[in-house]
């Protein structure tokens, strides 16, 4: 397992809007660990903040059980194996879970770890299995999606959650070649095949971003898994603490954006527009580029709107 250092996105940024939280921070609650830089900058900042921190993905539970032993051996981090959709469940069966956190964060998508890991099947760019999953015990990977569904129904994943405006060719070419030559086993395969049926000017994205990124977000359910726990999340703020995500696709921010103004009887917006990143984050983390940071603040009791 690879400790080459992990650049987190926003790290600055986020702990800006940790500044507008209320009184003491004694919890904070970090649904996507990764790496846990974020969590490491938590725990360094707040010396008496206990954090509880999820990740569905092994190798993220596995690489924060190695490197941030100390912190659990104190119990100032506990980590757990689960989906942040997961939060209201394991929040009401488990007796020692706190019942409400200063601090949350999700840090949506994948991670550097995962893309640059070829068999995990995330990047065209790494020759892998089209896999794809975040958390392995879930059975359906890219491969089934690519190998099985109708014509019709591939188009209407790559149109909805890729935002590709007219797939048609490529999903004609996918059912096409599986038939007739084999079925995809490997991100090349289906990366090349895209970049051939739908050209590439070499100055823009590779074709196969949209379709990779579309596949992705099916096979981990992710905008289904954000719509489903944005509400739980803010039900779980300590009154004064504040909720931050970092999106990285326009479908995710959307989701994000309309539940936060569905909850403003109960919060506030920590910054009114959306922050992005500026040229040294870019330039530091390319990967930042696309990244939208949001921020909900819940109201104390008798404040609220």
């Amino acid at each position: 397992m690879t400790n080459a250092p992990h650049i987190p996105v926003f790290l600055e940024a986020v702990m800006n809007v940790f500044q507008a939280a209320d009184g003491p921070i004694h919890t904070a609650f970090d649904g996507t660990f990764g790496r846990g830089g974020h969590t490491r900058a938590i725990l360094n900042k707040w010396p008496d903040c206990r954090v509880v921190a999820f990740d569905w993905d092994e190798e993220a539970i596995q690489y924060g059980e190695e490197n941030f032993a100390n912190e659990i051996a104190s119990g100032r981090l506990r980590l757990i194996r689960a989906s942040y959709d997961e939060f209201k469940e394991i929040r009401s069966k488990d007796p020692s879970f706190p019942p409400e956190f200063n601090l949350m964060l999700l840090d949506l998508g994948v991670s550097s770890p995962q893309l640059d890991r070829a068999e995990r099947g995330f990047s065209f760019y790494h020759e892998g299995p089209l896999d794809m999953r975040m958390d392995h015990r879930k059975p359906l990977t890219a491969a089934d999606i690519v190998n099985t569904w109708s014509e019709q129904d591939l188009a209407r994943l790559f149109i909805e959650y890729g935002e590709v405006q007219r797939p048609y060719r490529v999903v004609r070419a996918i059912v096409h070649d599986r038939k007739h030559r084999k079925p995809f086993e490997t991100t090349k395969e289906l990366a090349s095949m895209i970049e051939r049926v739908d050209g590439w000017r070499k100055k823009g994205a590779h074709p196969a971003t949209r379709y990779f990124l579309a596949l992705r977000l099916k096979v981990n359910e992710e905008l289904l898994t954000l719509s489903r726990a944005l509400p739980d999340l803010i039900e779980g703020l300590a009154d004064g603490g504040v909720l931050a995500v970092i999106t990285f696709h326009s479908l995710e921010d959307r989701i994000v954006k309309n539940i936060f103004k569905d909850h403003l009887h109960v919060g506030e917006l920590v910054n009114k527009k959306v922050i992005k990143p500026d040229e040294e984050e870019v330039r530091r983390n390319p990967r930042s580029r696309s990244a939208k940071l949001r921020a909900f603040k819940k109201c104390k009791k008798g404040n609220s709107r």
